[in-house]
């Protein structure tokens, strides 16, 4: 589902900041070798991943998601000259090739990958962090978002990703479609969260902002 036209959509995209060379060829590649590449971030998203990282310039950044790499590598260029992220996804299979990217980047000793449940990860990373995006596996929003708040640090910006999901959130759930159900009940909660203030913004499959009060 186009939230805007293609044209508006093609229109934004040329009126942001260009796509890094090293991101472009990952876009391709991804493309080209990889299933379900709709998946990635993509290049305005991508930017508006930069922009956030780089307004927050954080020491810590956690992805739950990784996916091919696109969204991490974006997040990265925030980063302080010390900073790290934590990237967690569980296909074994996309580790070398999320590798090879991460090496062949700026981040790439920035970039520290992990491998398998994210529920169970998470609280054996010890420490706290300025900056989380998730993009994982939809039943688990909740559960990842309160997971992390009491490991942000206070100002801390929290996004998640797909938070539209094509528009569904608007229509008649159908009795097995279990991600849209768990995303509704995500951005209730949320919105309604004491702890975070929160703004959910149409980019591209909706991408919500919660700043860790």
């Amino acid at each position: 589902m186009h939230f805007i036209s293609e044209e508006l959509e093609d229109y934004v995209a040329k009126h942001s900041q260009p796509e890094p060379a090293l991101l472009a060829k990952l876009n391709k590649e991804t493309h080209q070798k990889i299933l379900q590449p709709r998946m990635l971030s993509g290049h305005f998203q991508g930017r508006v991943l930069s922009m956030i990282s780089k307004l927050v310039q954080p020491l810590h950044i956690l992805e739950i998601g990784t996916y091919t790499g696109y969204a991490t590598l974006c997040l990265a260029e925030g980063l302080q000259e010390k900073g790290i992220i934590d990237t967690l996804d569980n296909n074994e299979e996309l580790f070398d090739f999320q590798r090879s990217f991460f090496d062949a980047s700026l981040f790439g000793t920035q970039i520290k990958q992990h491998l398998g449940n994210a529920l169970e990860i998470i609280p054996n990373l010890n420490k706290t962090y300025d900056l989380v995006f998730i993009d994982a596996d939809k039943e688990n929003y909740s559960n990842y978002f309160n997971l992390i708040v009491p490991m942000m640090n206070k100002g801390g910006v929290i996004l998640s990703d797909n938070v539209l999901w094509s528009g569904k959130i608007l229509e008649e759930i159908k009795p097995n479609d279990k991600s849209t159900k768990a995303l509704l009940e995500f951005n209730k909660m949320v919105n309604e969260d004491p702890r975070v203030e929160t703004v959910l913004l149409p980019i591209r499959d909706g991408l919500t902002v919660s700043r860790v009060l």
